[in-house]
């Protein structure tokens, strides 16, 4: 630029030898044009490439600067925080969006819930029982044509069934019997029919909590009379309500009690349910039952959700047993039969329903004591005794959720129960039951159940040494193992088929050939 400078000044000092206006005007204007290319040249060299040997140069030199430049580091910081506070800005909006769609999903299910066409109807089911008879939901009726609901508008409740059984000995020289000296069932095909119908109404629509009143009857029918015997008509009269926001429970009448006591279906639904014989001993203990009902005050204490106390004041069936109770008193209207007397029962237990990662747990313990006038088998000879007592122990636990988030009642269950009666008026001593059972074990079957049961009977000591001094073959326990499969086929129909091998099916004596069975068992429930 130096260089264009001198010449046009050189050029300008020619010029001007002149000394006249219209050449300095031209050094002038000659002048100008030199600077205006000088400027021009050093802006090209300026923009033009620089050498590659000082890139590295000039980047680590502008780094320096820009480390050393507060206003940079200050610039840096703040990119820093608003960086992490964006972080932190979509993990919030991120935690928000969850919820919102937890929410979302919580109020399709409440108005899934809210919807239901069965929910109106659930508080016109029986109340007080752990029994669980299925709803108008499983029922094959269901509320076609509106006649449930149109009952429901005026508090009436209902359900019926009818349940059909047999049992058949596969075992060959099974000593084939008649019906008249038929000793065991299944000896010969067993066939029964048990049909019942309950009625509930709602109370509480006149400001009585959880009020109701239950009235129901029942007709059954066995070709093995010992094992019924047939009868028609009282299945339960009662009434039941809640005090001190359901702290305490009442039901009174004529009641069932084994369907409020002890736990005695596997399962703990009437549909799928496996009956195993741990019955018998509460039956000889006075309690009242579907084909006995008595009657009967019931109390519970609920000290929290889980945790209860539960006491029945019940007129004991005969102390002769079920037979000669629906024998004398077929239906159960009378007040009282011939030697029966009060049965006291009191049962303590834990009980939570299984949810969502939280197993179903059943634990129970109870002691009943009954008045009633019992035969002394210690002593046959003399008077009757009238000091009788039961105590069990039973429990029930999921020990696997299939389907945890779904149905959290689906899985694997095992469970057990002990009971014990003094043999000194009691042909049932002692009772031992091993069950493992799954519900909805497999996902296209999810109302099915699988039930495999092994009991243990043992009798009195002082029966079986009476038997034994009259020369007759006896045996001092009864083994058996249960193995049921029960499948939901529609709403309000089940279908059960089992086997079970009995050692030992009689009542203390037996022939050589009645020492074993292998009973075939099958059942429909249907419900309406």
């Amino acid at each position: 630029m130096h260089g264009y400078f001198v010449v046009a000044t050189a050029a300008a000092h020619v010029f001007s030898f002149r000394s006249t206006t219209k050449q300095r005007g031209l050094a002038i204007a000659l002048s100008l044009a030199a600077s205006l290319v000088g400027s021009s040249a050093l802006a090209q060299t300026a923009k033009g490439p620089k050498p590659k040997r000082d890139i590295p140069d000039e980047v680590a030199r502008r780094r320096i600067q820009r480390e050393s430049d507060p206003a940079t580091k200050f610039r840096s910081r703040q990119l820093k925080r608003a960086t992490l506070l964006n972080s932190a800005l979509a993990q919030t909006a991120s935690l928000l969006t969850i919820k919102r769609d937890s929410a979302d999903e919580i109020a399709k299910n409440r108005t899934q819930k809210e919807i239901d066409p069965f929910a109106k109807f659930e508080n016109l089911r029986e109340k007080g029982m752990w029994l669980n008879i299925p709803g108008p939901a499983d029922t094959i009726d269901q509320d076609k044509g509106g006649v449930r609901s149109a009952l429901a508008d005026v508090g009436i409740g209902y359900v019926g069934g009818t349940v059909i059984s047999l049992v058949d000995n596969q075992l060959p020289n099974a000593a084939r019997a008649t019906t008249a000296n038929q000793l065991y069932m299944g000896q010969i095909p067993t066939f029964s029919t048990v049909n019942f119908m309950i009625v509930t109404y709602d109370l509480s629509r006149f400001g009585i909590p959880d009020g109701q009143i239950i009235v129901g009857a029942e007709q059954q029918y066995w070709t093995w009379k010992p094992g019924g015997p047939d009868r028609a008509g009282l299945n339960t009269l009662a009434y039941y309500q809640t005090f001190f926001d359901r702290k305490l429970e009442l039901k009174m009448g004529y009641l069932r009690n084994v369907n409020e006591f002890a736990g005695t279906l596997v399962g703990g639904n009437a549909g799928a349910s496996v009956l195993a014989p741990s019955s018998n001993i509460l039956y000889q203990a006075g309690m009242s039952n579907n084909a006995a009902p008595t009657p009967a005050l019931n109390v519970k204490y609920n000290f929290d959700d889980h945790l209860y106390d539960k006491v029945t004041i019940q007129r004991s069936i005969s102390p002769d047993g079920q037979y000669a109770q629906i024998t004398e008193n077929p239906t159960g209207l009378s007040w009282s039969t011939a030697n029966a007397g009060i049965l006291l029962l009191d049962e303590i237990g834990y009980k939570n329903k299984a949810a969502p990662g939280l197993p179903e747990t059943w634990l129970r313990a109870g002691a009943g004591f009954n008045n009633s006038s019992y035969k002394n088998l210690q002593y046959p000879q003399q008077s009757r005794a009238d000091a009788n007592s039961v105590y069990y122990v039973a429990a029930d636990r999921q020990l696997w959720q299939s389907d945890v988030q779904g149905s959290a009642y689906r899985g694997i269950y095992g469970g057990f129960s002990v009971m014990y009666a003094p043999p000194d008026l009691n042909r049932v001593s002692q009772y031992y039951e091993l069950r493992l059972y799954a519900k909805g074990l497999f996902d296209s079957r999810p109302s099915d159940q699988i039930a495999l049961v092994a009991t243990n009977t043992v009798w009195s000591n002082f029966a079986v040494d009476a038997a034994l001094a009259k020369g007759n073959l006896v045996h001092r326990d009864s083994t058996a193992i249960l193995g049921t499969y029960t499948a939901h086929l529609a709403p309000g129909i089940y279908a059960s088929v089992g086997l079970a091998y009995i050692n030992n099916p009689t009542s203390i004596t037996h022939t050589r050939q009645t020492g074993h069975a292998l009973n075939l068992l099958v059942s429909t429930s249907i419900f309406f």
